[in-house]
């Protein structure tokens, strides 16, 4: 009785809280079986309920009544049958035809020719003995006009020494050996094949009395140059960053990691606009089962869109839910590589100026390039700031409600009576004077990052002084609020991860409300909450928060790190094929070493 009570309690606020539409209303035009509309159903309902009363026993009848079919499902409903010895046009199975005519036929089905303007199909006669007729299919803005000119049209059409026939069998072998100067142009005899080819701009060349089809690369696309960094500012690295082409980031992955064992491994995303996908890792150091299960996951994918990294990120994650990302979002090739030769994967997606590193821990969402370019010093004291700056972000807020509703003792005297002094003539409660202020500053800083050029700085810090001073002189917020509000804004700003920064931006408020009822105990509840879910949490089967929980052996590189010729040893929870990054003597300078790697 108690079970039913709490699940029909239970039910009711899902039902509150949530959205569901009606089970007979749907947010389009709908087609009764009839062809009437949706109101014409209605206004029709007495005389369609008078024809149905002698014919709604049968199941199919039954089934029409219970939902209206939409408008595509009963146009597809309504078509013949097929008859057995016709085979549907499915796309997947079909083959290339020797016949010329035939091929332009499914070529104008698929891309439904002449409507689609930006599908070019350009006839011409291979200067053979006799002439061989032929077309290319390429898509303009995507393709190199130059390149299908000079490098396919010109040396078929024009620069032909040899007059001589090859044979049907081996026609297009033929051309691709001695015909054709490209440097890279593959024999297919699938369309599915040749098509995704075409889709990412190479160029298609078919010929008659030919059952497979040659497709040159000609890709030539407007792309943006490689640039700086503009989330990841650089200070003393290297001033590049990805941009939106695959081949480009790759190759300034290449550019800095110059080894034979780097692996680049193309995968599809999306039925609808099937991306191009690469995988990167270290043959002879990445652990496999690591490579598999990214492999498997992205493989397991299917949705229509995979348009940038973010939208990947999120399909193949392990807790959605979770406020911390268990991936890590770079647009920097040189800390890219520096997690590849750690064993890591790096993935890049098609059209997306990030990379995904799997799998991420805390400590190394933490961590910045750039503590790895300065000095022993140095870096770590950036270090030990960025955690401090972590907790000012998520607890100061709730630190300052609890003080001021339930702990008065916890400050000196003197500063309390500072404290109330500024909010004698402030009319509401410390919870409302934080979430104003919180809710004002998430606002401003929103909207400088919405507005176009350097005006959105100039709005951030002139609407943050003006609204601050402002709202202290109508004595709406206290004085100390404001500095309170600044500190926890600037620590936020200090958390180099924008994923992470934003996740712990949203638990901020989840302290400060437990603060307001329970005061430091709200405080430490939520800690233990936090610390218990960052445990529980694992990204590509490693634990978030090691190598400190679980305890595995590591090199001097997790909270602080030490110098560069002491992490002698790759991270232990990756599982490595090499254990080791260096001997025990890296700097040989200093004294021979006395034995092996790792010895």
């Amino acid at each position: 009785m108690e079970k039913n009570f709490w699940q029909h309690i239970r039910e009711k606020i899902l039902k509150i809280i949530t959205f569901e539409e009606g089970k007979y209303r749907e947010g389009f035009v709908l087609v009764t079986e009839e062809g009437e509309s949706a109101e014409e159903k209605a206004q029709n309902k007495p005389e369609r309920k008078k024809q149905h009363q002698g014919n709604t026993n049968t199941k199919e009848n039954k089934q029409r009544l219970k939902k209206p079919l939409r408008a595509n499902k009963f146009l597809l409903s309504r078509k013949k049958p097929q008859k057995k010895d016709e085979e549907p046009f499915m796309l997947e199975k079909l083959l290339v035809s020797p016949s010329l005519e035939t091929n332009r036929g499914y070529l104008e089905k698929i891309y439904s020719l002449p409507k689609n303007k930006d599908i070019i199909l350009r006839d011409f006669y291979i200067a053979l003995h006799p002439p061989l007729k032929a077309f290319i299919l390429f898509i303009d803005g995507l393709s190199d006009k130059e390149i299908i000119n000079n490098a396919i049209l010109k040396s078929l059409m024009v620069l032909l020494d040899d007059k001589e026939k090859a044979e049907e069998g081996n026609l297009a072998e033929y051309i691709k050996e001695h015909l054709l100067p490209g440097h890279d142009v593959a024999v297919l005899d699938k369309y599915a094949e040749i098509l995704d080819r075409v889709n990412y701009g190479n160029t298609a060349i078919f010929m008659e009395g030919s059952a497979r089809s040659l497709v040159v690369e000609t890709k030539g696309w407007e792309r943006r140059t490689v640039g700086r960094p503009e989330i990841e500012q650089v200070i003393m690295g290297p001033h590049e960053a990805f941009n939106e082409t695959l081949r480009s980031n790759t190759a300034l992955i290449r550019k800095a990691l110059r080894n034979e064992k780097l692996i680049t491994e193309m995968l599809k995303a999306g039925s609808r606009n099937k991306i191009d996908v690469a995988m990167m890792y270290l043959e002879d150091l990445a652990n496999p089962k690591l490579v598999e299960e990214v492999k498997r996951r992205i493989a397991s994918i299917q949705t229509d869109y995979v348009g940038v990294s973010g939208v990947l990120e999120q399909f193949i994650e392990d807790a959605p839910l979770m406020p911390a990302p268990q991936i890590l979002t770079t647009e920097r090739p040189d800390r890219v590589v520096s997690f590849l030769v750690e064993g890591h994967v790096a993935i890049i997606v098609d059209g997306g100026p990030h990379a995904l590193i799997v799998p991420a821990t805390l400590f190394s969402l933490l961590h910045s390039p750039e503590d790895y370019y300065l000095r022993m010093p140095y870096g770590n004291l950036l270090r030990l700031l960025r955690v401090f700056a972590l907790f000012i972000a998520i607890l100061t807020p709730g630190i300052y409600v609890s003080i001021v509703t339930f702990h008065q003792e916890m400050v000196p005297t003197e500063l309390l009576l500072a404290i109330a002094a500024s909010r004698v003539t402030v009319p509401f409660p410390t919870i409302f004077e934080v979430f104003a202020m919180e809710i004002a500053f998430e606002l401003i800083r929103e909207a400088g990052v919405r507005v176009p050029g350097v005006i959105g700085n100039t709005i951030g810090i002139v609407g943050a002084l003006i609204l601050g001073q402002a709202a202290v002189q109508a004595g709406i917020i206290s004085p100390v609020l404001i500095i309170v509000i600044a500190i926890t804004g600037l620590a936020s700003f200090a958390i180099p991860n924008y994923s992470i920064s934003f996740g712990f931006r949203g638990i901020r408020f989840i302290f400060t409300i437990m603060a307001a009822f329970f005061g430091f105990l709200g405080i430490s509840g939520c800690l233990y909450l936090l610390f218990i879910s960052l445990v529980s949490m694992k990204s590509f089967g490693v634990p978030f928060l090691a190598p400190i929980a679980p305890r595995t052996k590591t090199g001097p590189d997790v909270v602080i790190r030490g110098p560069v010729w002491s992490m002698e040893k790759q991270v232990d929870y990756l599982n490595p094929l090499d254990k080791y990054r260096q001997p025990n003597i890296s700097r040989g300078w200093i004294k021979k070493p006395r034995g092996g790697r790792g010895k």
